[in-house]
Order: C-alpha cells, then sequence, then structure tokens
C-alpha cells in the first residue's frame, strides 16, 4: 500500500501529538539548545566519559524545533551521556564539546565559540513528551540513490512522518542504511530514488530490524544484525617498555563511527618479534594507540582506509607509522611546525608541506609518516 498523497494525511499528523502515547522515562534527559538564525537543522553528538556513543554516526541525532518557543530545539539522551556537541549546516559548523550532568540542560549557542550552558529552565511552557525510538537498518540495491524510511501505525493510520517518502535514511560506512522511528509504529516501507521505487508494507515488532531490500523490491527483515564476515585490516604496534595493557581506539572520521564500544578499545595481542596486532574493520581511518587502561595514549593518527599499518610508538609524544613494516624502511629527517611559524615556514627542505592533525605536525617522505604530538 503506497502512502503518497494520502488525503488524511495533513489531519493524522495534526492528531499526532494527542493520539500518540506518551512515556515518562527516568533514564533520559531533555538537552535544549538555542543556536543562530544561519545554523540550519541543528543536530546533538553526546558521548559519555568512556567514549560510549549515542549516535552511530556524525553528525548525531536531529534536533526537533519547539513550536512554543522560537528558535529552540531539543532531543532526549540517556542521562550516561555526560558530554555534546551542538552542530548544523550538515555538521559544518558546530561547538566545542562541553560536560553537562544528568539533568535536563539548556544550551544558548551564541556562535561556535560561545555557548552559555544553564541547568535553570530557559523556555516556557511544558517539556515535550519523550517518545522512545527505535533504529530502523536498510541493506538496498546499488540502484536505489536515495532510500527512505516510511513508518505508521496500523490500523490506526498515525504516521510517523509528515510526508512521503518520509524519514531520509543515512548510510554507514558498514553499508546499512539507517533511520529512526518512534517506538509505536508497528508498519514500515522502504523506498528509494525519492519515493518511486519501494518495499511492500512490512508489520514489525516495537524494535529494532533489519531490512533487506533484493534488486526486484522484495524483502525479508529480522531483529538481530545479520551476521557478515567483516573484512578487516591488521594494525601493528610497537610501544615503550613501560607501557602496559595496550589496546587500539579506532574511527571513522570525520562522521565519528567507533569501531569499538567504549574506551579504551579492544586489547592487541602478540604478534612476534615484538609486535602487537589487532585487526580493525577495513573502513576506520583514525587510530589512537592506548596503554596502562587508556591513561596514556597517542594522539589521533589519520591512516588510509583498507590498508594494513605499521606503527611505532616512542613514547606519548612521538610516533610514526607506515604501511610496510616499519623495520624495511630507511627513516626521513622531519622538521616539526612551531606554534609561531606560519605553513609556509614550516616546509620541509624537499619542499613537501606537513599537515597540521588534531595530535600535532605530521611530515611525510618516502611513505613514512613521524608524529610530534604537541604539548597543550
Amino acid at each position: 500500500m503506497k502512502r503518497k498523497n494520502r488525503l488524511m494525511g495533513l489531519l493524522l499528523i495534526l492528531t499526532l501529538l494527542l493520539s500518540v502515547p506518551s512515556y515518562a522515562d527516568d533514564s533520559v534527559k531533555i538537552v535544549y539548545a538555542e543556536v543562530p538564525e544561519d545554523w540550519e537543522a541543528p543536530h546533538l553528538w553526546a558521548w559519555a566519559d568512556d567514549g560510549k556513543g549515542v549516535f552511530d554516526t556524525w553528525p548525531g541525532g536531529a534536533m526537533s524545533e519547539d513550536s512554543e518557543n522560537p528558535g529552540w530545539y531539543y532531543l532526549y539522551v540517556p542521562k550516561w551521556a555526560s558530554n555534546v556537541i551542538v552542530n548544523a549546516n550538515e555538521g559544518s559548523v558546530q561547538t566545542s564539546d562541553y560536560q553537562i550532568g544528568e539533568t535536563d540542560i539548556w544550551l544558548t549557542v551564541q556562535d561556535s565559540d560561545t555557548v552559555e550552558i544553564s541547568e535553570v529552565k530557559l523556555t516556557t511552557g511544558e517539556l515535550p513528551k519523550y517518545v522512545p525510538m527505535i533504529d530502523i537498518y536498510a541493506k538496498v540495491p546499488e540502484s536505489w540513490e536515495t532510500v527512505g524510511l516510511w513508518a505508521w501505525s496500523h490500523p490506526e493510520g498515525t504516521n510517523a512522518f509528515a510526508a512521503w517518502p518520509g524519514e531520509t535514511m543515512v548510510q554507514k560506512p558498514d553499508g546499512w542504511f539507517t533511520a529512526k522511528a518512534p517506538g509505536w509504529i508497528n508498519s514500515i516501507i522502504i523506498n528509494g530514488n525519492d519515493g518511486t521505487v519501494q518495499t511492500a508494507d512490512m508489520s514489525i515488532e516495537s524494535k529494532s530490524v533489519w531490512v533487506t531490500v533484493n534488486e526486484d523490491g522484495s524483502s525479508e527483515f529480522a531483529y538481530e544484525a545479520p551476521a557478515v564476515a567483516a573484512e578487516t585490516v591488521r594494525v601493528h604496534a610497537k610501544v615503550p617498555s613501560d607501557w602496559s595493557n595496550i589496546n587500539i581506539w579506532a574511527w571513522s572520521h570525520p562522521d565519528g563511527t567507533n569501531a569499538f564500544a567504549a574506551w579504551p578499545g579492544e586489547t592487541m595481542t602478540d604478534g612476534g618479534e615484538g609486535w602487537l596486532i589487532y585487526d580493525v574493520p577495513n573502513w576506520i581511518n583514525s587510530i589512537i594507540i592506548n596503554g596502562n587502561d587508556g591513561t596514556i595514549q597517542t594522539g589521533d593518527m589519520r591512516v588510509d582506509a583498507g590498508k594494513d599499518v605499521w606503527i611505532v610508538v616512542s613514547d606519548e609524544n612521538t610516533y610514526v607509522f607506515d604501511y610496510l613494516p616499519l623495520d624495511e624502511v630507511e627513516p626521513v629527517e622531519t622538521t616539526e611546525a612551531t606554534e609561531a611559524e606560519s605553513p609556509a615556514e614550516a616546509e620541509n627542505d624537499n619542499g613537501m608541506m606537513p599537515m597540521l592533525l588534531l595530535a600535532g605536525a605530521v611530515a611525510a617522505g618516502g611513505g613514512l609518516f613521524v608524529y610530534k604530538k604537541k604539548k597543550k
């Protein structure tokens, strides 16, 4: 049943707030943000102190506009989320990260660098009702250029979204598209190419679901992620002798998808000849090596996705990596850019320009990348 052009669609949306059950949940808090006028489609990125993220990919969860308080947007997050970033314009503008407590919070964003935080309510009226959400995942044919989710409650016919083709699904690094829907829905359609192709109606339970769409539009779904052998690359690392309990933290930049659930990541194992090893998903492009249960670490290392990598850590501020075993590579001379140097002044003797990364300066020559993490 195609939900396009339903005459009663708008009426059903208007009655949504009255007909959808609300829930009281002591495990969540509301985050409000007032943003500048040129910040469009605000999103919230949130995580715990141990690195556990609330959302799978950057820019995070879409914030809803509070119609009773113009200029204010809100989103419910778990109480354990202790760090937040507000961003907008498809993640191209953002605040710094801010620590918050377990109570409701109001953020007044004046610009990217200026944010006022208040635990005192700054909006008027009652807080919006909390409605639990579920995750919908879809693997679709390659010919589908856009992917949408249409969801509703049967037999009432209450739609989760205002208009066909519904909520845009976002592709994750593993190839699955994902979107959230209210927990009260029990029927979905996955559609593509701006709603011109679609599956049939699917009746589902109120929990996360994985849908596989075939070329002919037929589909199957399951309530657990399909077991797929992940394609991996191997990370090799040598660390100082006084480092113990060595772990690897890895993610995809700039979308922020983490390979592991919580800091400090996964324990590296003995690979022989002094090397520690760990196999990570082949879509990661950022690595941190840490030790002593995450209390000491390198800076961020940007690596090529899909390649095995060898890393030698001299100390937490100095480390090198390459895509060939480092004992086969001749050392290269590097020039570290100082805080006072301009990019032009920081050129290497061979004319190569260092790239400035989050961790500090990196110089490349002959395939070897040498990092010096700057002191803050």
